[in-house]
């Protein structure tokens, strides 16, 4: 794992978007991995800004996301779905058609998810996936248990996830107690991965994905697993490392 600490927040959004302009301009067609929440917005408008300053064409890219809240419908104001064309795509010119995020309305999440990762191979595999991490180590919704799950599935957000994420709504009553997320082995079948971590609040899921055991109690550490990870974080996040 390749660690590059910045300074703050600004200067990991720009450093993650200089890593991901430099994928796209050398593969045009590349199938970018996308994340949600407040980690990758910085770096959605550092892409935004290469897309109108510097002539970044998306029109060949290909996108699929992380997960996507169950129940929510893609209008809904805190859907994934809305988001994404809010923050990132509404502002460049990426095709809608080549935009996939998973389905929180699907009937049959089950054969849903394993729709989405047949979806994933037959683009190839995804080139470049952005990852955060959360507090207790999730990456996309992928929460601490007994085990790692390979694939797509709708799962059960734990409390502290529901707690976390209870910023973006009225309440935490509003959130979700559900998802469905990407499994392990669409993310870990990334040739790249761009991992991001800002704050005092992440210092200890870093220390866990970096130097602890590969355990699924803690899901980011089977990143270590993976041969070309790129962490980007501020000293308060690095703080607990050795």
């Amino acid at each position: 794992m390749i660690i590059i600490k910045i300074q703050d927040y600004s200067e990991m959004s720009r450093k993650a978007a200089q890593i991901i302009a430099a994928q796209v301009k050398a593969k045009p067609d590349s199938v970018l991995g996308l994340a949600t929440g407040s980690t990758p917005v910085g770096t959605y408008q550092e892409l935004i800004r290469y897309y109108e300053e510097d002539g970044l064409s998306f029109h060949k890219v290909t996108t699929v996301n992380l997960d996507e809240y169950y129940g929510l419908a893609p209008s809904h104001e805190q859907s994934y779905h809305r988001f994404m064309q809010e923050t990132l795509f509404d502002h460049i010119d990426i095709l809608p058609e080549n935009t996939n995020i998973p389905d929180g309305l699907a009937s049959d999440p089950y054969s849903y998810g394993k729709e989405y990762d047949k979806l994933i191979v037959s683009l190839g595999g995804i080139d470049l996936q952005l990852l955060g991490i959360g507090s207790n180590g999730h990456i996309a919704f992928n929460e601490p248990g007994r085990f790692f799950s390979a694939q797509t599935r709708l799962v059960d957000l734990n409390q502290h996830t529901i707690e976390d994420n209870a910023r973006f709504f009225g309440s935490k009553d509003e959130v979700p107690h559900q998802a469905i997320t990407m499994g392990m082995k669409s993310i870990l079948g990334a040739k790249r991965i761009l991992i991001l971590a800002s704050g005092a609040g992440k210092a200890k899921a870093v220390k866990d994905m970096v130097e602890g055991q590969i355990a699924p109690m803690v899901p980011a550490s089977i990143l270590q697993l993976h041969s070309d990870v790129t962490l980007i974080a501020d000293q308060p996040a690095l703080s607990l490392l050795s």
